[in-house]
């Protein structure tokens, strides 16, 4: 069973709906026990750095996002999903985010004819053996919106770049964590595979899961 962790943010239903595209179905829950015993877990979202965090610690989800984590489970975000993971965001200062993953997350910088929001297509710079996307040609083309990227603190976790006026980590992953900055659900063939290489990952320890 899949568990898309609901929050009260935006875009849950367009994942949902990418999933069922791929034959699988999911469940967008909020109770401790329905995201515990899923198989995967999915945070999507859209919407403030500051006001996510708010309703995570108002549903009481903090914790059962960090024992997703730490119990192996195969975990993705995607999108603010994926900004949460990290340290902090320069959208919400004063907000901590759930630093399971070193990082920050930063304000695109202006440039001359530079559009922010970044928003619209863009070409993966994608790391060697990355597992999320396997069979995915580099170069391929993803959608974004998003006013703010990741700055990884650690390179090796970095899965896929992009140029937008600075250099964007748009996806990572380590061990059992992943997470894009781009909308896997709305980026075609190319982000239906991506969602399908995630739904093939094994529990951390488990088989393949360690990625080893």
């Amino acid at each position: 069973m899949i568990a898309i962790i609901d929050y009260d943010a935006g875009n849950l239903r367009s994942v949902e709906k990418a999933l069922a595209a791929l034959g699988e179905q999911a469940v967008i829950s909020r109770e401790k026990q329905v995201i515990l015993q899923a198989d995967r877990v999915i945070l999507p979202g859209v919407g403030a750095f500051g006001d996510a965090m708010e309703k995570l610690h108002q549903y009481d989800l903090v914790p059962v996002i960090r024992q997703v984590a730490e119990a192996g489970t195969p975990f993705l975000g995607i999108c603010l999903g994926m900004q949460l993971l990290f340290q902090g965001s320069d959208e919400c200062r004063n907000t901590e985010g759930l630093g399971i993953l070193p990082g920050r997350i930063l304000r695109i910088p202006p440039g001359p004819g530079l559009k922010i929001p970044h928003m619209g297509w863009n070409r993966l710079e994608i790391a060697p053996n990355s597992r999320l996307f396997q069979n995915i040609p580099q170069g391929s083309y993803v959608y974004f919106v998003h006013s703010y990227y990741l700055k990884a603190e650690e390179p090796s976790i970095v899965a896929a770049s992009v140029e937008h006026g600075v250099r964007i980590h748009a996806a990572v992953e380590r061990g059992n964590l992943f997470a894009c900055q781009f909308h896997p659900e709305k980026s075609g063939q190319v982000g239906l595979q991506i969602l399908r290489n995630f739904l093939q990952m094994e529990r951390l320890g488990t088989k393949d899961g360690s990625g080893n």
